[in-house]
């Protein structure tokens, strides 16, 4: 199987970028989007052979996620069951026979980290509830999780120090994840690599790959030797992101 996530920054103005264009060349058996920027019907979009899921933030214009995928799932859940995250359409949950998929547009912690102590609750928060499916079945998680986890996920590090998606906190709350029994899967495999799914919009920095790798697929330790490639489709735009994606046996 092949599976894409993109956090593709308001999913009418990538329409007009090329976004149909990917979607079917890329011809993965599931799509996750993250940032839709949309509420359902402001966009026509249904590609054949795929089921479509759509979870919009309640504030217009804002955050919002969908998957499409080729196999219908058992079930789906909008949301992690908690009224105080569940606002801003950051979280959808599809149910299959061997796994869980769990496609999420982390909060970000702004600048200087004005709404760290949200993001800090957040974090626990979907860690229980990521634990909580991966007790009955493993999972897969993946979108813009809005955090480089070490120094080599991002190119500036020393000055970032302190930055949102680079504070001492957040990269130890995506360590407790890991911790719990989960794996980000690039990086097992290419420890070593340097590639980024994020540039600034701001002083040609996507030109001089000045980025962040802040996108991921994190599945249950378990799952692990199942995933035969985790990669970064640097090339592709459309976005201030790019896709990323991995290949599973199940």
């Amino acid at each position: 199987m092949k599976l894409i996530s993109w956090n593709v920054n308001g999913f009418r103005a990538c329409l007009d970028k090329g976004f149909a264009d990917f979607f079917n060349n890329v011809d993965a058996d599931i799509v996750c989007i993250q940032e839709t920027k949309m509420q359902p019907g402001q966009a026509e979009f249904a590609p054949d052979g795929y089921h479509q899921y759509w979870y919009s933030a309640e504030k217009k214009g804002y955050s919002g996620t969908a998957v499409f995928t080729r196999q219908e799932p058992l079930s789906v859940q909008y949301g992690i069951g908690i009224p105080a995250h569940d606002t801003e359409g950051r979280a959808i949950t599809l149910e299959f026979e061997s796994f869980y998929l769990l496609c999420v547009y982390t909060p970000n912690a702004q600048r200087e980290l004005a709404r760290l102590d949200y993001r800090m609750a957040w974090e626990d928060a979907l860690r229980d509830y990521i634990l909580a499916l991966d007790a009955k079945k493993p999972v897969i998680y993946c979108g813009d999780l809005n955090v480089a986890h070490e120094e080599i996920d991002l190119k500036n590090p020393k000055t970032n120090h302190h930055s949102a998606g680079f504070s001492d906190e957040e990269r130890a709350k995506f360590s407790a994840l890991l911790d719990c029994g989960f794996t980000d899967t690039y990086r097992a495999l290419y420890p070593d690599r340097v590639e980024y799914s994020w540039w600034s919009y701001m002083m040609k920095a996507r030109e001089k790959n000045v980025g962040w790798r802040i996108d991921y697929f994190v599945v249950s330790s378990r799952l692990f030797p199942a995933v035969t490639d985790s990669f970064i489709l640097g090339d592709v735009m459309g976005s201030d992101h790019c896709p990323v994606g991995i290949e599973i046996n199940l």
